[in-house]
């Protein structure tokens, strides 16, 4: 299920903001590294649902750095599990089909024929693509969506009036266990089905959120294409690092928080709810921005915590 994308900062200015911000010297690599322990030793055996999406899934580079990173944080002793969508692939397969997409409030209109398609290019094409990348690169994966196992009830959406997007009615987690207790990572696609056995495409964020609180997940990370939530959309420098559930709140209520950053930080919200200790929004067009984020003190994007 998709949401209208949130603005962005132009790539010039977005350009400036990296080299500024991200230029890596061997003193501090040094120093990342330093950092790296203590966060090792406190995350090892905890669970981090990772939401991939975005540009880190377009291009090959910015993939092969989330790939290394997931495998990273498995070598360790973390247990990542990695929920994904796909929309511009399901959109050029339906251009190819000849299938019009339709949205309406933002959401695509999934009626029966696209649906197929959905669930045939998340499933399988997607799905298989990440597993196999990680797979070479040494996170050794196995491919799932919502239908398998039972993993996710699936119910629709506003009444239906989308046609078959839903939203999680029921996570059972009993699949993933052994999964993960056997040094595997997961990789689910955002597919699930309701009790009558309809398929129903979910937003990922949505699905991330709700199995992190299932499986009383350590972290929520979402990677995106921005920085994080912004005071002011155009201007980079007013990434908000840290930010509680009242503030959060308050920003949706501001209008400062819109768009597409909706669904995202809603999801947080009802993650952080439910017992997670943190959930983070992250720039996924930045190399390595899961080891950043989660190895070092300041990180790069932004943390929502229960606090305030």
């Amino acid at each position: 299920m998709e949401t209208a994308d949130y603005s962005k900062a132009s790539t010039n200015s977005y350009q400036g903001y990296l080299d500024k911000n991200l230029e890596v010297d061997d003193s501090m690599r040094v120093s990342i590294l330093s950092e790296a322990l203590p966060y090792i030793q406190q995350f090892a055996g905890r669970r981090i649902v990772i939401k991939y999406g975005g540009a880190a899934m377009v291009h090959e580079k910015l993939q092969n750095a989330v790939f290394r990173d997931i495998a990273l944080l498995a070598s360790v002793g973390v247990q990542p599990v990695v929920v994904h969508g796909g929309g511009p692939e399901i959109n050029q397969w339906l251009s190819k089909l000849n299938i019009t997409t339709n949205f309406r409030d933002g959401l695509r209109v999934t009626d029966k024929e696209t649906m197929n398609v959905v669930e045939m290019v998340l499933t399988g094409r997607v799905n298989k693509q990440i597993v196999n990348g990680m797979n070479k690169l040494g996170a050794l994966s196995v491919g799932l969506c919502g239908i398998d196992g039972g993993l996710i009830e699936a119910r629709p959406f506003d009444n239906g009036s989308h046609g078959l997007v839903g939203e999680v009615a029921r996570v059972n987690i009993d699949l993933l266990d052994p999964i993960l207790s056997k040094g595997y990572v997961p990789v689910i696609s955002s597919v699930a089905a309701s009790k009558e056995g309809e398929s129903y495409n979910i937003n990922a964020d949505t699905v991330a959120g709700e199995l992190a609180a299932a499986l009383h997940a350590e972290k929520l990370i979402l990677l995106t294409d921005t920085a994080g939530i912004l005071k002011d959309k155009d201007d980079t420098s007013t990434l908000i690092r840290q930010l509680g559930l009242t503030e959060a709140r308050q920003l949706i209520k501001d209008g400062i928080i819109k768009d597409g950053m909706t669904p995202k930080i809603e999801c947080c919200i009802r993650a952080l709810a439910q017992g997670i200790s943190a959930a983070h929004i992250i720039d996924g067009r930045i190399s390595h921005a899961l080891l950043l984020e989660i190895f070092t003190d300041t990180g790069i994007g932004t943390m929502v915590t229960c606090r305030g």
